[in-house]
């Protein structure tokens, strides 16, 4: 892995670090590699495998299924979550859609983390845990607003 030169207070603002101190943080960057795409470019494709998650430091990027944009995120969202936590292909793709420079987590980088202390790898999962479930309660206001079904009286 690389050491990014990130700054643990710039990068522990981010949800993923979440209760995490300094140098727990500063413990995980050099575990996480960096990453430039230019816009329009495929960070995942949408039926392959991803090994890694990934947060975004600077940039924008769509998540596309069949074609549709589903939603888009900015700076500090991690993405790419599903693939790591049940190992399965991509849901879907993820494009830039501006110069976007992020970082990542593999599986591999996890794996070490777990083993060299569980406290900090209980964090990361517990807020990816507080993420998905914050993205599913938006998506799920979304779906009531675009429903087609008639108001449950």
């Amino acid at each position: 892995m690389v050491d990014l030169s990130i700054d643990s207070s710039v990068i522990g603002k981010y949800s993923l670090f979440d209760g995490l101190e300094k140098e727990q943080i500063e413990f995980i960057i050099p575990l996480m590699a960096q990453e430039e795409f230019e816009a329009s470019a495929d960070i995942i494709e949408e039926g392959t495998r991803s090994d890694k998650l990934w947060l975004i430091l600077e940039g924008r990027v769509a998540i596309v299924k069949n074609g549709l944009i589903l939603t888009e995120f900015d700076e500090g969202v991690v993405f790419g979550e599903m693939e790591v936590l049940d190992v399965g292909p991509a849901e879907a793709t993820v494009k830039a859609l501006a110069y976007t420079r992020v970082v990542s987590l593999s599986i591999d980088a996890l794996g070490d983390i777990y083993e060299a202390d569980l406290k900090i790898y209980s964090f990361l999962l517990m807020n990816l845990a507080r993420d998905l479930s914050r993205r599913l309660r938006q998506m799920d206001a979304k779906a009531v607003i675009h429903s087609p079904h008639m108001e449950w009286n």
